[in-house]
């Protein structure tokens, strides 16, 4: 990364807990290049660090992030076109996010261990997106929310499209990219757009991170794998991972501990994984 990237975005791992901020207060933490290009890298570093066992994703200063960053509208506004940013730079893709924009929300869908979002302020185009690559959205009461894009004259297309309609529903997924529409965290948590409401999300996102670390991680990332292929496999599939998981489980240092633990009635001491 360049020095601006690594700047943009911040983290710290404390206990298994990495807690990461867009760094970018004085601009509301707005998408410009060198923060994708920091998103990207602070996902993939994680990924691979077997000590993380919960992440919670916030951002600095007032808003958790404004979007894309208005110069780049401004841009679009003089006939630049698709900008150079909305590109990919990595040359190998996310999963399936190949542009760098969807990477940057995708990537934290593909951490082994749940993301928790801690969204205050706004939540705009981009901003909104990023937060849906987090396994659980904790949102400020006076939050504000959009799909904002069509605002500008374009649709989203930081992963928005295809995730959105899967916690909201298809048809208030696309009233809400019609209209871009700015709705309260209150609205979000009763849409499903978020987990839940609370007034100070970044505190609640710590300490739920505490304690999911706290829990056997390999069957926290064991959990998050079968979640995830929820709907999205058949149930064949599904139950037949449920088995393979189960079997890996039982016996493993990590469970015996767990069943110990309980038992003996003191914490546990659970090993991170290696990989």
């Amino acid at each position: 990364m360049t020095t601006t990237a690594e700047q943009r975005v911040s983290c710290t791992i404390t206990d298994g807990v990495a807690d990461v901020r867009l760094n970018r207060p004085d601009k509301l933490n707005a998408l410009d290049q060198a923060m994708f290009d920091a998103l990207v890298a602070t996902g993939l570093r994680l990924r691979e660090d077997d000590g993380v066992r919960a992440v919670v994703l916030s951002g600095e200063g007032r808003s958790f992030c404004a979007g894309l960053d208005f110069a780049n509208f401004q841009q679009m506004a003089d006939g630049s076109g698709r900008l150079p940013d909305r590109k990919s730079v990595t040359t190998e893709p996310i999963g399936p996010a190949k542009a760098r924009g969807q990477q940057a929300a995708h990537v934290w869908a593909t951490l082994p261990v749940p993301v928790i979002a801690a969204v205050h302020g706004v939540a705009f185009g981009g901003g909104l997106q990023v937060t849906l690559g987090a396994d659980i959205r904790l949102v400020a009461p006076d939050a504000k929310l959009s799909v904002m894009e069509i605002k500008w004259g374009i649709a989203p297309d930081m992963t928005g499209t295809q995730l959105l309609p899967e916690l909201v529903g298809r048809d208030v997924a696309k009233e809400l990219t019609y209209t871009g529409r700015v709705i309260s965290g209150e609205e979000a948590a009763a849409l499903g757009l978020c987990t839940r409401v609370e007034a100070d999300p970044l505190a609640a996102a710590l300490t739920l991170a505490a304690e999911i670390a706290t829990k056997s991680p390999e069957a926290i990332r064991y959990s998050k794998q079968l979640l995830d292929m929820a709907g999205r496999v058949t149930l064949a599939e599904g139950f037949e991972a449920e088995q393979t998981a189960i079997k890996a489980l039982i016996g493993s240092p990590n469970q015996v501990e767990a069943v110990k633990s309980n038992l003996e009635k003191r914490a546990p001491n659970f090993a991170d994984p290696t990989t």
